[in-house]
């Protein structure tokens, strides 16, 4: 094999500034510049939608495209939410009434400090499920009980504005989808069977695990009455059916909505003529407005605590998740932040008049949207329905069998059992199968909290595992190209001999900078016997280059692992080259002494340039001290001339991989590579 005689190497020179007067964190000091230019931005009508997000749709509002679609979908959504809110409050432990308590002062307020157009707030059935499993202690006959239900909305709108002004939504992004979906479809199992007592017509146990509800259910089975379980399974039937056919047919879609309201329409009408003595009715309900009263109990707000952050992360996952949804296939933008904000709000004005803790429905925002809402009218007019409920109608409520009621909630929750999802799962992601599984059986058999805290914890676990056992993969040359990449990924990609390149696929910070260390030691046996390898034939390897482009932060720890390694290749006369790291990583790793300490000429813009800089020192000298290399910055070459010279940068480098290079014409005695990135700028 002839050995070449050392020739210029040009390379695409850094356009990064790192020297030592740059001390400014580039992101701190862009994002404080960022938000410092946008507030100065905002003119008056910017602080005014900000604070009131209603006045973005009031000042564009079309009256005749608009009016029409808000008035319909906020009937038939109000129609939908008084039986709804109604049943929801008895799955809460309260009086109907205080349902639709909660569904009229947060929609009103909502309205005004909400961004999501519609959205459709009020009671649901997950938060009333946790409301009713906190007070589980508490005599739900007892004013106490209604109290701590009012405090618990002053708490969780408290929180979500705090969550919302500091912009802390963000924090709930670690808990996974699959934690949700199993949380979701093992309430929903509860909630059903928690109004399994309504159907069978004895008294079951207030309990959110399955094992004390299916012992009450069994061991009550000598008290079952057929009445209310035919009625309540017939209800149950003609609103499924209506929810079916409203979902698969566009001309009946308005069923969906009126499922509910038929319910609670037969079974009044029935008990009226019949009387029947063994169906139990809701009874009498107050007539006329709530009165406004601050919330009490306050000594006993520390028992609430851990409730009022799981509605709040419900709110924040479901509504926002939903709202979000919605705003985009709707053309409009929306702060997820704003939003948890507006939900607080309503949340807090809410208790002042009687509600207990509100949220975004899933089902009834559906039907609002699929009825054309436009605006926040919407929600004003669901507002109205209940409004004028509360003054005119709830003497006829005092007839409606408890069965329609739970029959209604039964309906609801169905749509939660989420089993598609786990067998999704299952073919997708063994891991999210996983959480899916442990965070739907331990919400079943231990409680609703135990639930929630084992499944984010082990979310949060797995978090931290992927974040502290990064992808690392080593790379090969793609044939016939410049392109490195993953050699198990691309089996036909090879590498080359005395050289190991590395790609760091997450940030390197403190909890991985042993996991990193260790591969590349790995790394440096394993590829040093591996086949398939092109170049001259040598030893041992000489070169290990970082490819670092996906490296969006490096730590001091990191820093100090690099010099360790550094150090410890340095004794075996092993040289690291860093490849494209971004402005950040190559601040912190300048300001550390990093960079002086490998030297500037081994940093390269691309893995290619690296690699030809690496390749030649291979070639002319495997067995003496390292040299560094001549290095001829590419500044300003055209791109006319970079067109002209890659025929010569193929030909080089198709040479070099052989390890067998003839003796070009005096025209070509220069050869140099083609760079991908003109000289003027690079990110």
């Amino acid at each position: 094999m002839r050995t070449p005689t050392n020739r210029t190497v040009k390379v695409i020179p850094f356009q990064h500034s790192y020297t030592s007067g740059d001390t400014t964190p580039a992101t701190c000091s862009s994002s404080l510049s960022g938000w410092r230019a946008k507030l100065q931005g905002m003119k008056m009508i910017d602080w005014i939608e900000a604070f009131l997000p209603c006045s973005r749709w009031i000042r564009t509002y079309n009256w005749r495209e608009y009016l029409q679609p808000d008035m319909v979908s906020g009937i038939t959504v109000g129609i939908m939410l008084v039986p709804q809110s109604m049943s929801y409050a008895k799955l809460a432990g309260l009086q109907p009434i205080y349902g639709l308590y909660t569904g009229l002062v947060p929609i009103f307020v909502y309205a005004i400090f909400g961004s999501s157009r519609q959205l459709a707030v009020g009671p649901v059935a997950l938060v009333s499920l946790l409301v009713s499993n906190v007070l589980a202690n508490v005599d739900s006959s007892g004013e106490l009980y209604t109290e701590l239900a009012i405090l618990l909305s002053l708490m969780v709108g408290i929180l979500e504005c705090t969550m919302g002004l500091l912009r802390l939504g963000w924090l709930i992004r670690f808990i996974s989808h699959s934690v949700i979906s199993g949380f979701t479809t093992a309430s929903a199992i509860v909630i059903a069977l928690s109004q399994a007592k309504y159907f069978l017509g004895y008294s079951v146990v207030r309990s959110s695990e399955i094992i004390p509800l299916v012992k009450s259910i069994i061991s009550g089975a000598d008290k079952f009455s057929w009445p209310p379980f035919v009625m309540g399974s017939t209800f149950l039937a003609i609103m499924l059916t209506m929810k079916h056919l409203g979902k698969t047919r566009k001309n009946l879609r308005f069923l969906r909505a009126a499922g509910p309201l038929t319910a609670v329409v037969l079974g009044t009408t029935f008990v009226k003529i019949f009387h029947p003595s063994s169906i139990s009715l809701v009874g009498n309900i107050p007539q006329g407005l709530p009165s406004f009263s601050i919330p009490k109990e306050f000594g006993l707000a520390k028992s609430l605590i851990s409730t009022t952050f799981l509605i709040t992360g419900v709110a924040i996952l479901e509504s926002v998740g939903i709202a979000k949804a919605l705003a985009a296939k709707n053309g409009y933008e929306l702060d997820s932040n704003q939003e948890l904000f507006g939900l607080g709000v309503a949340n807090i004005f809410g208790s002042f008049f009687s509600a207990y803790p509100a949220t975004g429905s899933f089902s009834r925002s559906a039907v609002n949207n699929e009825s054309g809402a436009k605006t926040g009218l919407s929600g004003i007019i669901m507002g109205i329905i209940i409004c004028s409920t509360l003054l005119f109608m709830t003497p006829l409520f005092e007839y409606i069998p408890q069965c329609a009621l739970a029959a209604i909630v039964i309906s609801a929750v169905i749509g939660l059992v989420d089993y598609e999802e786990a067998m999704f799962l299952w073919r997708v992601d063994k891991k999210d199968f996983f959480l899916w599984t442990v965070t739907s059986a331990t919400t079943l058999f231990f409680g609703v909290e135990i639930g929630v805290l084992v499944g984010v914890g082990f979310s949060l676990a797995f978090v931290i595992h992927e974040s502290a056992n990064p992808h690392i993969a080593v790379l090969g040359r793609l044939p016939g190209t410049t392109v490195y990449r993953n050699i198990k990924q691309y089996p036909e990609a090879y590498t080359y001999n005395g050289i190991v390149i590395v790609r760091i696929d997450a940030p390197f910070y403190f909890a991985n900078t042993s996991f990193i260390k260790d591969r590349l030691r790995e790394y440096e046996i394993s590829v040093d016997q591996s086949g398939g390898k092109r170049g001259p034939e040598v030893e041992r390897i000489h070169f290990v280059i970082l490819e670092m482009a996906p490296v969006t932060y490096a730590d001091s720890s990191a820093v100090q692992a690099l010099k360790e390694l550094y150090q410890e290749y340095k004794s075996r006369n092993i040289q690291i080259a860093i490849a494209n790291p971004n402005r950040d990583v190559l601040l912190t790793l300048a300001k550390s002494g990093f960079i002086d300490l490998v030297g500037k000429e081994w940093c390269f813009v691309r893995v290619h340039d690296a690699v030809q800089v690496c390749l030649q020192h291979v070639q002319t000298s495997t067995s003496s001290s390292l040299k560094a290399p001549q290095v001829t910055l590419h500044n300003s070459s055209s791109y006319l001339d970079i067109l002209k010279e890659r025929r010569k940068a193929d030909l080089t480098a198709d040479e070099m991989e052989s390890g067998e290079r003839e003796r070009l014409t005096s025209k070509d005695a220069d050869p140099v590579m083609e760079p991908l990135l003109s000289g003027k700028s690079h990110k």
